[in-house]
């Protein structure tokens, strides 16, 4: 049976530390290494898209950063509560036109008793940004 420790319940220390998991690993921009981070059936809302299992995940972050060039996030987080976790989080990211943006947004998770993240519901706004003006270098 696969595992991602910590485990729920969560404690302020392991709720912690599953937000700088997810921040790293996010921040690798690997998609594969990614998605174990999520049960199999996996269930998101990101902005308008509602994406489904594993495959659809890593589908979903190979697309964005083939869109989204130069990513840097960083997540906080807000709240805790026995299998589920809130964060907020910032990223800065490029397209193709060298324009830059800063995303801000909230993300609600909920594990199973295996720690692995069975719903991420996102929601995100995105602000342009002058490069002089990137605070994540």
């Amino acid at each position: 049976m696969e595992k991602k420790y910590p485990l729920p319940p969560f404690t302020e220390e392991t709720a912690k530390q599953k937000v700088q998991m997810a921040e790293d690993a996010w921040n690798s921009k690997d998609p594969i290494k990614i998605s174990l981070a999520y049960s199999k059936d996996t269930e998101w809302r990101n902005r308008d898209q509602f994406i489904n299992g594993r495959e659809e995940v890593q589908a979903f972050l190979h697309d964005k950063w083939n869109l989204e060039l130069d990513y840097k996030l960083k997540k906080e987080l807000w709240a805790y509560k026995e299998n589920r976790i809130a964060v907020r989080f910032e990223y800065e990211y490029r397209n193709v036109h060298n324009e830059w943006f800063r995303a801000y947004g909230n993300e609600n998770w909920e594990f199973d008793e295996n720690g692995l993240m069975k719903k991420r519901y996102a929601s995100i706004n995105d602000v342009s940004i002058k490069e002089t003006d990137r605070k994540f270098t």
